[in-house]
């Protein structure tokens, strides 16, 4: 059984019509609305599970008296709410598990039980404090061992779903990615990414490049943990802002939001120690994996998924230092940007309605990001509204090849998180002062950002980035030794080099064509004209003409490229 557990000012609910047929009419008084005030209102969802009706009711009224205790509260609404769960019971059981409750709850409180089985409609003003909304899941012991599972019908459930490729383009990256044994998706993580080893190496790659740049730029590498108390999210404002968004769970009796953002993590790391002007600006970037509640139907590949990881880095800085900075993040995207040839837009976005911090920081933090903007002589539109609830934002949408434009970095100036985190630094004259909190993402969503990029290259990533970057075929299989020779040298010579092959008993064409699906940037046949040359026979990058190289050539080659990251 899973409970959403309200302490409402008060709750209006009336029955409509019948949603299962099986069940009894209901009288004259049992359809006028009631009306509640001051009580606990217990949603409940009765589950596959749940047939043992007497332990599932005792466990419900030690919780309901639990939180009731701590509430200091009288009247309970019993309210039948099935939303809160996939796997719910037969509708005989959850009628039953309802019944009882209210017979056992009566013992002790006031109760009102919402009609099981009808259409409804209600209305209630849920309080504010940190008690006012706790879910709960309630489990009997030992249910694993006394039900009776059928695991081959579990295991079908679980199968991975077949992609339908019918409405896509060749170049969508879902497609790529299954070619290229990148990725894969699974109903029972709706929205998170299996990576595969492929897939892994690319991400992988992809936070070695940016490391690289932050440390040049001066970033220090911080990592906070998943899952943080919900008192943090309701300093930082995202939980009066975000909180349908935020995955719960409870602990000791304390609820705890699994992140959606990384930033009150980062403001705890500034506030662990003291800080003086000298240490100013401060920077720390941290790849944090996120979770986002979205709705299924809005799902697509990596695009829009419920698990990411940001490249997520946040400078604390003084208000002189604001647009320097700013600036400085603004070379860091030009640099990330070039290497894998994309272009962007940019966009300043303001004040939205609902937001925190006063009108005078916010002019202070609009002024600063659009001087920025002006004195690179960019090119950027207005977003009027649409800023971050606690600051405005520089927004790049990168352009792929099919002209398309995906918004991906962003730069957003705060001077709320640290007035609410209390974070200070101490200036020359021994004063304490607030320091401006820059929030910082180039990639943005490194799944989004892997997605992009395969659909811009249509699949054929630079050598640094391919996950297998060379293939070695054989001919026939008098030539495996010398392959298997050459295989030897090149890991000898290029350490960490992505090299597999295909020694199978097949023709070279099928071999070939295999190799270019994967994508792989180098395909290197060897016959008995190569061994006796001692040279490599390469077709390069989907080009179907193959060049003549010898091995010390291709070596250097190799090595330029990946150095380069070309």
């Amino acid at each position: 059984m899973k409970t959403l557990n309200l302490h409402v000012d008060y709750i209006k609910f009336k029955s409509l019509k019948k949603a299962i047929k099986s069940i009894a009419d209901l009288s004259n008084s049992e359809k006028e609305e009631k009306y509640v005030k001051e009580a606990l209102v217990v949603l409940t969802a009765v589950e596959k599970g749940d047939e043992n009706v007497k332990e599932v009711v005792e466990k419900l009224v030690e919780n309901v008296k639990d939180i009731a205790k701590q509430i200091n509260i009288k009247n309970i609404v019993l309210y039948p709410y099935a939303h809160l769960s996939k796997d719910l019971s037969s509708p005989q059981i959850a009628q039953e598990v309802l019944e009882e409750a209210e017979k056992a709850l009566s013992k002790f409180f006031k109760v009102w039980r919402a009609p099981f089985g009808y259409y409804k409609e209600f209305e209630m003003k849920v309080k504010g404090h940190p008690l006012s909304e706790l879910s709960r899941e309630i489990k009997i012991e030992g249910d694993e061992c006394k039900l009776n599972y059928d695991f081959k019908q579990l295991l079908r459930e679980i199968s991975k779903s077949k992609l339908d490729t019918s409405k896509l383009k060749d170049n969508d990256h879902r497609i790529l990615g299954k070619q290229m044994d990148l990725f894969s998706f699974n109903e029972t993580a709706p929205g998170m990414v299996f990576w595969h080893n492929n897939g892994l190496i690319i991400y992988n790659e992809l936070i070695k490049f940016s490391r690289e740049l932050n440390k040049k730029f001066g970033y220090e590498e911080i990592q906070t943990p998943q899952i943080l108390d919900k008192k943090l999210w309701q300093i930082s404002g995202h939980w009066e802002k975000y909180s349908d968004n935020i995955f719960l769970t409870d602990y000791e009796k304390r609820q705890f939001a699994v992140k959606p953002m990384n930033c009150p993590g980062g403001l705890l790391v500034f506030k662990n120690s003291p800080k003086s002007y000298k240490d100013l600006p401060l920077k720390s970037g941290e790849f944090g994996i996120v979770h986002r509640q979205e709705l299924s139907g809005v799902l697509a590949g990596l695009f829009r998924v419920i698990q990411f990881t940001q490249d997520d880095a946040h400078v604390f800085c003084t208000e002189k230092q604001l647009e320097d900075e700013v600036s400085k993040v603004m070379d860091l995207v030009d640099l990330t940007y070039s290497q894998f040839g994309f272009e962007y837009k940019v966009e300043l976005s303001t004040r939205p309605e609902k937001r925190i911090g006063s009108d005078k920081i916010w002019d202070k933090a609009e002024k600063a990001l659009k001087n920025v903007l002006d004195k690179r002589k960019v090119k950027y539109k207005i977003n009027k509204g649409d800023g971050a609830f606690y600051g405005p934002k520089i927004d790049f949408h990168l352009k792929d090849s099919l002209g398309r434009t995906w918004q991906c970095g962003t730069i957003q100036a705060d001077f709320s998180m640290p007035e609410r985190f209390e974070l200070e630094y101490t200036d020359a004259s021994n004063q304490k002062k607030r320091p401006i909190m820059i929030h910082r993402a180039i990639y943005g969503s490194l799944e989004r950002f892997i997605g992009i990029l395969l659909e811009h290259a249509k699949g054929r990533l630079p050598v640094w980035l391919s996950p297998i970057q060379i293939r070695i075929l054989n001919f026939t299989d008098r030539n495996e030794n010398y392959a298997k020779k050459i295989i030897k040298k090149l890991e000898e010579e290029i350490p960490m080099l992505r090299v597999d092959f295909d020694f199978s008993q097949r023709t070279i064409p099928a071999k070939v064509k295999d190799a270019e699906i994967m994508k792989i940037p180098y395909i290197i046949v060897l016959g008995d004209k190569e061994e006796k040359e001692e040279t490599l026979a390469v077709r390069v990058k989907g080009n179907k003409k193959i060049e003549m190289m010898a091995v010390k050539e291709f070596v250097e080659r190799i090595k330029k490229e990946i150095k380069e990251r070309k």
